[in-house]
């Protein structure tokens, strides 16, 4: 008898792979090809570098408002999430984003609120793209394949304008703000057809609706990775290495079965690790805390909380500037100038003349962003490492890690040069980190370091991934026409 239901559990086994399998190869081989071409073009997003590039130099002599008239126009009873100031077409404007995610923009000239951008001021905003050649309106659009997640929700609808380059490049203007929300060109377009979008499930159809997606793309990898571990159970069960079949072979199959078999041996282990990575990428029963700093400790460690920072705003020496940040920092203010080029620098908003952040005043301020620990590391990393990498964004370097010993182990990331709170991760992100980054994306620091020893790799194992991918389909198929 238990022979018996040893033999029908394996039939079953066997049945239960070949059927699902028939679809889920089809999806494996999608993935794989896809994820190539992902390894080149990102799907397309505006950088913090490409969205200062794309700004005018600020005109200070037409700032008439003090950054504290602007939060008292806006009506701010805290001190915002964030505060700047930039120019909206030939207006300087403050643009203020509250704690629970609101924004708001408030001339500069006059203090008035702008909720309504016109077509023209849209191209004038288009017209300081780097790209920009012969600006036109190509479209108003509330929502499309490249502006489909909710974070472009606050900013819709948006003026879609191509900027006539050779690259085919459009930018989307929010029609609420003015701000350049969103940058493509011809290149990425296509080529996302054939990664982004075929590799995240992404059809705008389906995407928009974030809960609904996040739940259609959990059901499909967790059934793939349940395929993934019945295939590589069956392949272990059928493969003989001592007594082998005839001919000497260790498969009893042929032809594309064979295929199957051995490929399906060699890269089960690393189709099985990405399809749980893949699968944990969804962050399933929601495990993984976010890594946003909550409101309070930001107060904590600016000092400061009151709607003001300078009753005086000072035009500062320095020239090329495009956009200027008003935080506080342990008590004490700051503008922090950006350029166009990326470079940062902080100056007291009254008086314009700069500042050098000492360290003990950065370790100072950190220390108070959780209340009930101690700041047990202070690290000055001058290289990257298994938890600040560079791989697939940019990243600061040097940087300060500020270590805690909380429950939940926090490490923040600072900023030297302006101060910025650049990064948060805590015990469950750093796992995170290998249960995903690592085994999905191959992100180990001694691949990355030397490329393209990680883009070979990735590459040749991708390469098994589709032919046992390919190979499933084909069987499935005759099994069909049968």
């Amino acid at each position: 008898m238990r022979r018996g239901l040893i033999r029908t559990a394996r039939r079953w086994l066997y049945i239960g792979h070949r059927w699902v399998g028939i679809i889920t190869c089809l999806l494996f081989a999608m993935w794989f090809m896809s994820g190539v071409v992902m390894m080149y073009v990102g799907f397309p997003g505006l950088s913090d570098k490409e969205r200062l590039a794309a700004l005018p130099d600020i005109k200070w002599e037409t700032v008439a408002l003090s950054p504290d008239d602007a939060m008292k126009a806006a009506g701010a009873t805290r001190f915002p999430r964030d505060l700047r100031l930039s120019m909206l077409a030939d207006e300087p404007v403050y643009r203020l984003t509250d704690w629970d995610g609101k924004r708001q923009a408030i001339s500069a000239v006059d203090g008035r609120a702008i909720t309504d951008i016109s077509e023209q001021q849209a191209l004038i905003v288009a017209r300081h793209h780097p790209a920009s050649r012969a600006p036109r309106l190509a479209d108003i659009i509330d929502r499309d394949q490249w502006s489909v997640t909710a974070r472009y929700d606050p900013l819709r609808p948006l003026y879609l304008i191509a900027l006539g380059d050779e690259a085919g490049t459009e930018v989307y203007v929010s029609s609420r703000s003015g701000e350049i929300a969103l940058d493509t060109n011809h290149t990425e377009r296509v080529w996302n057809w054939l990664g982004s979008i075929p590799h995240w499930i992404y059809p705008t159809v389906l995407r928009k609706h974030g809960p609904l997606w996040r739940l259609v793309v959990l059901w499909i990898s967790g059934v793939g990775l349940i395929v993934g571990i019945s295939g590589i159970w069956i392949g272990i069960l059928r493969v003989r290495l001592k007594r082998r079949y005839g001919d000497g072979r260790i498969t009893p199959y042929r032809g594309w079965m064979a295929w199957h078999h051995v490929t399906g041996l060699l890269a089960g282990l690393f189709v099985l690790t990405w399809m749980f990575s893949g699968w944990m990428s969804l962050n399933p029963g929601d495990y993984f805390v976010e890594r946003d700093t909550v409101r309070e400790a930001m107060q904590r460690y600016a000092g400061h909380d009151a709607p003001d920072i300078a009753a005086r705003l000072t035009t500062p020496q320095q020239g090329g500037v495009v956009e200027a940040r008003f935080v506080w920092l342990d008590g004490g203010a700051m503008m922090i100038l950006e350029r166009r080029d990326g470079a940062s620098s902080p100056v007291d908003p009254t008086s314009g003349a700069p500042i050098h952040l000492a360290q003990d005043r950065l370790w100072t301020a950190a220390a108070k962003l959780i209340p009930d620990a101690h700041l047990t590391g202070r690290l000055t990393l001058q290289q990257y490492d298994a938890y600040w990498y560079a791989h697939h964004q940019e990243r600061e370097l040097p940087v300060l890690r500020a270590v805690f010993d909380d429950e939940a182990r926090t490490w923040f990331h600072l900023s030297p040069i302006t101060g910025d709170i650049v990064g948060r991760v805590d015990e469950s992100r750093r796992t995170y980190r290998w249960l995903f980054n690592a085994l999905h994306s191959l992100d180990f620091q001694l691949l990355v370091m030397y490329r393209p020893a990680w883009d070979i790799v990735v590459v040749l194992l991708s390469m098994l991934g589709t032919m046992v991918s390919v190979s499933g389909v084909v069987i499935g198929w005759r099994y069909l026409r049968r």
